[in-house]
C-alpha cells in the first residue's frame, strides 16, 4: 500500500488573512448593516467572511481582508 503525499495544510492559507469580529445590536437596522459593511469594503479592503443572526436579533460579521507583505528593497 503506497502512502499518499502530504496535503498542504489549510491555517497556512487562513494566515494570510486579517479578521475583524462585529456584533450589531438588534436595533441596527439592514439598511444600516449594509451601509456599514460596504463602507468597510470600500474604504477599509474589508470583504465579508461569515454573518451570523442569532435567535435575539444580534448579528455577528466576520470581514477579513488580505495581509499584504512587502519585500524590503534596501
Amino acid at each position: 500500500m503506497e502512502s499518499a503525499a502530504p496535503r498542504p495544510s489549510r491555517r497556512t492559507h487562513a494566515s494570510q488573512y486579517e479578521f475583524r469580529v462585529l456584533t450589531l445590536p438588534r436595533s441596527t437596522s439592514r439598511h444600516d448593516v449594509r451601509r456599514l459593511l460596504t463602507e468597510e469594503a470600500e474604504y477599509g479592503r474589508w470583504e465579508l467572511a461569515r454573518l451570523c443572526l442569532y435567535v435575539g436579533g444580534h448579528r455577528k460579521v466576520w470581514l477579513r481582508r488580505r495581509v499584504i507583505k512587502v519585500a524590503s528593497t534596501l
